[in-house]
């Protein structure tokens, strides 16, 4: 199962109680963000404006994803990752640490 940018907002904003504003950037098109003290989370399309008038993909090496949900925190936060993995149809593709 795979959601749509405006689905998964949704059903983000239902699981966390979280607020998106929609931004439009150059490079990566229209995303979805909320911030709070304890971080920031973004979901956009994983296909991004390119140079050429053709769009790429944001994260290459996952071409299935279609669409992208990125969580930023200052340390690792077990109780978010349990919330998000309760939303049916996420998948976790990579953990980064900054």
């Amino acid at each position: 199962m795979s959601h749509t940018a405006g689905e998964l907002v949704r059903l983000v904003s239902d699981c966390l109680g979280q607020v998106f504003t929609e931004r439009d950037s150059d490079y990566r098109g229209v995303y979805h963000l909320a911030s709070s003290p304890n971080g920031r989370i973004e979901i956009q399309p994983d296909s991004i404006p390119g140079d050429d008038g053709e769009d790429d993909l944001y994260t290459p090496e996952h071409p299935a994803a279609q669409v992208l949900l990125f969580t930023t925190t200052p340390a690792a936060d077990p109780a978010l990752q349990a919330r998000l993995g309760s939303i049916e149809g996420l998948i976790h593709l990579n953990h980064e640490t900054v």
